[in-house]
């Protein structure tokens, strides 16, 4: 009955992931190259997340944020990582409708939450460096919780806008994507409907989210930097800059590759 739906709303029951076009010997490097990455991420978040939850001397509010943050790492990883890793051994690259919409919706709902939560930990960066006396306050225990379970909040509404207004389109027999897994410009490509609304509304959202978390980042750590350079003593400003420019570097790094496709796996260029 579902999968009769399915085919009644988009015309189609599966999708054709084209991904890597190359030759055979190709696809087995490029299978054991990423089959590679994805055991590395796995065991490096997996050790993270256990070394967190074991060490009680790292049960503050940082840590806390980066248990979360590798975890989320790790689950759109594993949305990704396993189809794709299949379809390098497969002639048949398939996914089912139903399937990819789930696909879609997990790595949207994931990505986007890591973007959020990569504004949260320069929050909280901000509040340990800058006012560090208020810190227990601005980061308790409760105020911890609440920002995480708002991230996945986000990311559960923002995902399930972009999985409503993407698989409302109808694509006509049309299923081959040119793309290694169910991304929303590659749909957006092979739908034979007008899509200009769900490009403005997938637009808007992106641009919102990633204008927002981009912007918390940004300040953030404007003001660390700024204290930092107001620190008279030259050995701890050595200390607090080198850690200060380590967290900003990163986050800045991590945050400007992600929250494209964090806010909505939407190339601006597809608009």
């Amino acid at each position: 009955m579902k999968s009769e739906l399915s085919r009644n709303s988009s015309g189609v029951t599966e999708f054709i992931l084209l991904g890597f076009r190359t030759a055979p010997d190709i696809q087995i490097l490029l299978f054991l190259f990423f089959l590679l990455v994805y055991v590395v991420t796995v065991v490096g978040n997996v050790s993270m997340i256990i070394v967190i939850r074991m060490d009680s001397r790292l049960h503050t509010p940082m840590y806390f944020f980066l248990r979360h943050l590798s975890y989320v790492d790790l689950c759109y990883s594993t949305v990704i990582a396993p189809k794709t890793l299949a379809n390098f051994l497969s002639h048949e690259k398939k996914i089912s409708y139903n399937g990819c919409a789930a696909q879609f919706f997990f790595f949207a709902l994931f990505v986007t939450t890591e973007s959020i939560l990569l504004a949260v930990m320069a929050f909280d960066r901000f509040s340990a460096i800058c006012s560090p006396l208020l810190y227990p306050v601005h980061m308790s225990q409760k105020v911890c919780a609440q920002l995480v379970t708002g991230s996945y909040i986000c990311g559960g509404l923002n995902s399930m806008v972009h999985t409503g207004f993407t698989f409302s389109l109808r694509f006509c027999g049309e299923n081959h994507l040119d793309h290694f897994f169910c991304d929303v410009s590659a749909l957006i490509k092979i739908s034979c409907v007008d899509t200009s609304v769900n490009e403005m509304v997938l637009f808007i959202l992106s641009a919102l989210i990633i204008v927002t978390t981009t912007t918390v980042i940004l300040v953030s750590y404007a003001y660390i930097l700024s204290t930092v350079l107001k620190i008279p003593s030259t050995h701890g400003r050595g200390n607090l800059d080198h850690n200060s420019r380590y967290f900003c570097s990163t986050d800045l790094l991590v945050d400007f590759m992600l929250l494209p496709h964090a806010c909505c796996p939407i190339s601006f260029n597809a608009l």
